[in-house]
């Protein structure tokens, strides 16, 4: 089929769909919402079928209007530098076309679950890991998200040995799921007396929040274990068991909530984030089954991967995947300049997806 046969096909599901959604929801709430979403997905390709369409029949009629004996020269010249223009317009809107018709993740969409763990390093690879997650808490600040803190477990000198948050928002996981991977720190920790620099590392998981209906757990399949909440150093031992174990026993996981007073808000807690879990490893297992049946890695999110590195002394942070360096390493921190980083990260795996479908010139 050709491009422009699907333009016609897209342009015609859009015009139908407004008229269903004008003629208002009926009786089926769920499938209005449904439509509503695939009208308001079309709207940008629709847009750009136009913007194409557009270009296209000022071309034509720009060569017409050169080819024609009585246009004088002023109006030629004018006319030749408007088309060149549009002969240069023409490829980045099919480009963006095509990317805009690329398969969509369908957890693009979602809110996410946000974990960090210190890695190897002892108390600078905690202290590192507390760094990352305030890198995650000032980005989702910069793209006006909402960050809640769902759990810390606190070294007791700054440092995390794991953090959990929930980040919600308008195409979370679409950005933040570039994230997922170990990273790695070089720097001279404040306990160095030599100078001496110190390579640490701490991994990122970032798991799309799933809605009730995707992910079903059976009560009998839950054991679920109260005790007493204990601070850092065993202090302020709460004198009612509120701390919340809960494991999946079927898949195993094991999720721990100690954070609130209330046992019945750390077991909400622990059951969202049990949730994520069980939704990211049955994503990984059907991505793993299709990527084991086209025989391609690329994009598997494989987190044992070493995915970024962030240099202090030369003030550097290099994401590995890309072979992408920048200077900018306290703007990065500061969450600041991360997107200079995921938007090549989603230009990549853009390009990577075209390539497979035989649509990138």
């Amino acid at each position: 089929m050709s491009l422009h046969i699907k333009f016609d096909q897209l342009l015609e599901r859009y015009d139908s769909l407004g008229n269903i959604l004008t003629a208002g929801p009926g009786n089926d709430m769920q499938e209005y919402a449904k439509l509503s979403k695939e009208y308001s997905d079309l709207k940008p390709i629709v847009e750009a079928i136009h913007a194409l369409r557009f270009a296209e029949k000022e071309i034509k009629d720009l060569t017409e209007l050169l080819a024609d004996p009585a246009t004088d020269k002023e109006m030629q010249a004018l006319a030749d530098g408007e088309l060149q223009n549009l002969k240069h317009l023409i490829p980045k809107l099919e480009h963006e076309i095509k990317v805009l018709l690329l398969p969509k993740d369908s957890a693009d969409e979602r809110n996410v679950i946000l974990e960090v763990r210190a890695g190897t390093g002892g108390e600078e690879a905690g202290l590192f890991a507390a760094d990352l997650f305030r890198m995650y808490q000032r980005y989702a600040v910069v793209k006006g998200w909402r960050f809640e803190l769902l759990s810390i477990n606190e070294t007791g000198v700054g440092g995390v040995r794991e953090a959990t948050a929930s980040i919600m928002g308008k195409g979370v996981y679409a950005r933040m799921k570039y994230e997922s991977g170990v990273h790695r720190v070089q720097r001279v920790p404040t306990t160095e007396t030599s100078g001496r620099i110190h390579t640490s590392a701490a991994t990122v998981a970032v798991l799309p929040e799933p809605e009730e209906v995707d992910i079903q757990i059976e009560e009998k399949d839950l054991q679920i274990d109260v005790y007493r909440a204990s601070g850092a150093g065993g202090q302020h031992v709460n004198t009612t068991d509120s701390a919340v174990r809960i494991t999946h026993i079927p898949s195993g996981v094991v999720v721990c909530q100690q954070d609130e007073r209330s046992q019945h808000k750390n077991r909400a807690k622990a059951m969202k984030i049990l949730r994520a879990r069980l939704y990211e490893a049955e994503r990984s297992r059907a991505m793993a089954e299709r990527a084991a049946q086209r025989k391609d890695q690329v994009g598997s999110g494989d987190r044992s991967e070493r995915i970024r590195t962030y240099n202090f002394p030369q003030g550097r942070v290099s994401d590995h995947r890309i072979n992408l360096t920048l200077y900018k390493i306290d703007q990065i921190l500061q969450g600041e300049a991360l997107d200079e980083i995921i938007d090549i990260l989603i230009a990549e795996d853009q390009a990577s997806k075209l390539a497979q479908t035989g649509e990138l010139a």
